[in-house]
């Protein structure tokens, strides 16, 4: 197995995408590159503690590449708008990857280049090493498979969701 921490605005959009696709085992919501010990929702939601709102995606490169991950990424979001997702503003919610080897930073800037053809404007994305991770809240994880009925994530989520399947239809479970 192995693991990729991206930031593409709100977690629970970002884990609802991830979760579709085969090969992927696990995604968990959780809060990286901050400043302050152990952030809770309260505190990252204020912008102040350096925070971004994450997932880390656990698959299976047997099934999955790190590049059809990657590309999934730059397609499901919008890489272009600073610190902003839609509706939702503030550093917490920039688009970034956050890699742990060598490996994932190269394959990271090869996407972001890739995936530049497809947006009108700059790709404002960060491609960071990695240097802090905390896991989000229990009431965070699956929320938009225990929550399908809330306004925001019934908005948002499903625009994203149609956007998985019509581009990447081959690799959803």
């Amino acid at each position: 197995m192995r693991e990729l921490v991206v930031g593409g605005g709100c977690f629970w959009c970002t884990e609802a995408v991830f979760e579709l696709l085969r090969g992927v085992h696990d995604v968990e919501s959780g809060y990286a590159n901050g400043h302050v010990p152990n952030p809770t929702y309260r505190d990252v939601c204020t912008g102040d503690t350096g925070y971004a709102e994450v997932i880390k995606i656990t698959y299976d490169d047997s099934v999955i590449t790190v590049d059809t991950l990657l590309d999934v990424f730059f397609a499901t979001h919008n890489p272009t708008t600073l610190n902003q997702q839609g509706a939702d503003h503030g550093t917490q919610y920039r688009s970034t990857v956050l890699y742990t080897d060598e490996e994932t930073k190269e394959a990271a800037e090869a996407a972001l280049e890739a995936a530049q053809e497809d947006w009108n404007a700059p790709i404002v994305t960060k491609i960071e090493p990695l240097e802090n991770y905390y896991k989000a809240e229990a009431y965070h994880q699956d929320y938009y498979q225990q929550n399908p009925m809330q306004g925001y994530c019934m908005a948002v989520i499903p625009p994203k969701i149609a956007k998985l399947k019509a581009k990447f239809g081959k690799d959803v479970k």
